[in-house]
């Protein structure tokens, strides 16, 4: 009886820990599982999914370290002692087969989400999408819209259900853009111009920062994407067109220079092809992108 006792104490203070800790992160706002777009909804439902395939192997483990720290500790002196038994064709069958199915679901899932997934890849929409150049600075974000000739600093704004297609570079070390409740990261590289689609289902004002260390000022680089309404957004390109700040060369210059600051900037008025400029400034003359169109699916690059 006591026996029985002790087990269902020992269960309760379990459950209760782990009741205790499933209460405490359900307070907590974690943005990559706080999904606002479609690209994050699937990133995180593969998280989910990861989760659960891994609780099938880690669930049965941990029980059964329990159990056998349990039945087999040195005060027990009611278990068989066989010192010839030294493996089950039952067992050893389980612990090979299930996990071997386990991996196998998963790399079939990896192969058909790397596609599905792919940055690159355009979001399917009959709304024309924004073009939005992202520049990763020393240690801010550089916003350009080359449709409408105006530039932000770690501040820009979208209207949501459309797509946006982000070409992300590097006048800096190399970094990483991300909007954890939008999609996953991408590197921004000097001398690269790399991809990512993305949109926003719900209004809201979205966290950015940069998931990759690259100096002093790293902790304080992060941007506020705003998800608004169609209304919204043409307002504000109305209101961004009012700014007396030129983006020309040397302001860019001024702005590339390493600074820790939070102060949002706007532009009207930027420096054409500033991006392909941005770009050359890190390739040979032989390499160098004269001329870039931007286009719903791709950019193509075309010599003057």
């Amino acid at each position: 009886m006591k026996k029985r006792i002790k087990i269902f104490v020992i269960v309760l203070v379990i459950v209760g820990l782990i009741s205790l800790f499933v209460w405490y992160l359900s307070g907590l706002n974690f943005e990559v599982l706080n999904s606002k777009g479609p690209i994050a909804l699937q990133e995180r439902n593969l998280i989910y999914f990861a989760l659960l395939l891994s609780l099938v192997i880690v669930i049965p483990v941990f029980s059964l370290t329990i159990f056998f720290a349990y039945k087999y500790r040195e005060s027990n002196n009611n278990t068989t002692y066989r010192p010839d038994w030294d493996r089950s064709f039952v067992f050893e069958s389980l612990w090979w087969i299930i996990p071997s199915i386990l991996i196998g679901i998963l790399a079939v899932v990896t192969w058909n989400s790397s596609y599905q997934l792919n940055p690159y890849k355009s979001l399917n929409s009959n709304v024309k999408p924004v073009v939005i150049q992202v520049v990763a600075l020393d240690w801010r974000w550089l916003f350009i819209y080359p449709n409408s000739n105006i530039a932000t600093v770690d501040y820009f704004k979208f209207p949501i259900n459309t797509p946006v297609d982000f070409y992300i570079t590097s006048a800096a070390p190399m970094n990483s853009f991300w909007i954890p409740q939008l999609g996953g990261q991408i590197y921004a590289m000097a001398g690269m111009s790399t991809e990512l689609h993305l949109m926003a289902s719900s209004y809201g004002n979205y966290r950015g920062l940069s998931a990759n260390l690259s100096g002093v000022g790293f902790s304080g680089m992060t941007f506020s994407a705003d998800a608004v309404s169609n209304a919204a957004f043409s307002n504000w390109l109305k209101y961004v067109r009012t700014s007396n700040n030129r983006l020309s060369l040397s302001n860019f210059n001024i702005l590339a220079h390493p600074t820790i600051s939070s102060k949002t900037i706007n532009y009207y008025g930027v420096y054409p092809n500033l991006y392909v400029k941005i770009i050359n400034n890190f390739m040979s003359s032989k390499s160098e992108i004269k001329h870039k169109i931007f286009t719903k699916n791709n950019i193509n690059m075309v010599g003057m």
